[in-house]
């Protein structure tokens, strides 16, 4: 009698558990999802307002940091800018069929551009250069700690929300 109420006991119990806790963790993942489609969103519209303007603007950057930490995660957001470097001794238009030589590009990376940002709130690109932009998750999401605490994942060093958007700048900023 008293192991059948022992097996009882521990039925509803973990009942209790799997009612409780399984549903938390489809809700903690449908966060990370609307999370993830939110980080996407605001990369691709800041790295096509970049392509468009022809320039990295504080402000810009400041409302894509802004619409990243309203998600209620931390990001680690990296920008590179492949600058075009046509060579100098020769027409630098793309269409030239008599231009000799490759087009040689130069990276500019975030601390860099940020740097600019700070001292003159604007860093300007020109046609041709290519803008990448990448953020990524840096804390242990709602999802990230059930998963691990339930399925014994190492999820340290692992990211839920990840985006990434380049694309070639179209006009000349000033």
């Amino acid at each position: 009698m008293e192991g059948e109420t022992i097996v009882v006991i521990v039925t509803i119990f973990l009942a209790a558990i799997l009612i409780g806790i399984f549903p938390m963790m489809s809700i903690a993942e449908r966060n990370d999802d609307i999370a993830q489609l939110s980080v996407q969103t605001a990369i691709s519209e800041f790295v096509d307002n970049v392509r468009k303007t022809g320039k990295i603007t504080m402000d810009d950057y400041n409302s894509l940091v802004s619409t990243l930490y309203a998600t209620g995660n931390t990001y680690d957001i990296s920008m590179e800018v492949r600058v075009l470097d046509e060579n100098p001794s020769k027409k630098t238009t793309q269409e030239d069929e008599t231009k000799i030589g490759e087009n040689i590009y130069y990276s500019i990376y975030t601390t860099q551009i940020y740097d600019e940002l700070q001292e003159k709130s604007v860093y300007p690109l020109k046609e041709g250069d290519i803008i990448v932009v990448s953020a990524s998750n840096t804390n242990n999401t709602i999802s990230q700690m059930l998963k691990n605490f339930f399925y014994s994942l190492s999820g340290d060093s692992s990211y839920t929300i990840v985006a990434s958007q380049s694309g070639v700048v179209a006009v000349t900023g000033s």
